[in-house]
This record gives structure tokens, sequence and C-alpha cells, in this order.
């Protein structure tokens, strides 16, 4: 087994910009949703960060709308840290913050759907529950 060489913790306020730059490549590709400090600030009380000595590398937050509802927000782990287990760990904390709070149900929206899905997540619930969207304006 190989020495494991980041950590995650709770992200704190001190994490914004460093969280910004991690997420900043990843909104311009359009990977991420675009969000501003403003917008993203909220979410360092419930989330999370990879790190590596005093670099930031992953991040992830829930965002608990009701005892029914959370969602992931703003999983993301630089391209040269990831298939390390980094997004699984910070999923795996955001899930559990849930647990322990009795939310319900957990979802996340990605593009890429196949590393929420080998973490747990299906494309509806159990009874046939779905998400539907519609666009309200145009990105």
């Amino acid at each position: 087994m190989t020495d494991r060489v980041f950590r995650l913790r709770s992200a704190t306020d001190q994490d914004l910009d460093a969280v910004m730059v991690l997420l900043g490549p990843l909104m311009e590709q359009r990977r991420l949703l675009e969000r501003s400090a403003e917008q993203v600030s909220p979410l360092l009380g419930t989330g999370f960060v990879a790190v590596t000595g005093d670099q930031v590398i992953g991040f992830a937050a829930i965002e608990i709308y009701s005892s029914k509802l959370a969602e992931i927000q703003c999983l993301a782990v630089q391209s040269e840290w990831q298939q390390r287990g980094i997004g699984r760990e910070l999923v795996e904390h955001c899930v559990e913050v849930a647990r322990r709070e009795k939310v319900l149900e957990v979802m996340a929206i990605s593009a890429r759907d196949e590393f929420l899905v080998s973490c747990g997540f299906d494309y509806s619930l159990p009874g046939q529950k779905r998400a539907l969207f519609i666009q309200t304006r145009s990105t």
C-alpha cells in the first residue's frame, strides 16, 4: 500500500482563495457551474478540502436544503491528483454530513456521471423518483 500524501479536513474561511484557484479553471472549461467567491464562501461551512502540504488539491461541499434533500456542490480535484481516491473521500465526507443531519436524500449533478455512479449514486431513487430540469435562460 502506498503512503497517503494528502489529507482531508473541514474547509475554513481562510481556504476561500485557494478553493477559488482550484475551481477557476474548471469553471472556465464549463465543467463546473460558474460561481463567485461570494457564492462559494457560504459553502465552506459544510465543505471539505483535500490538502497536500499547504496546497488545496480538492474541494467539495454539501448544501442541505431540508431534512429531505441535500446536494453535493463544487466537487473538484486538481487533474494531476485525480484517480487517487480524493474525490471519493470528498463525496463520502459530504454524504456522512447528510447522514449525521438525518437528511433523506443527497443529489449530485455532473456532466461526468460515471464517477458518481461508482460512489453509489443512481439515476432514480426507490419508487422511481427522478429529477427533471428546465432551463430558464441561456448560459
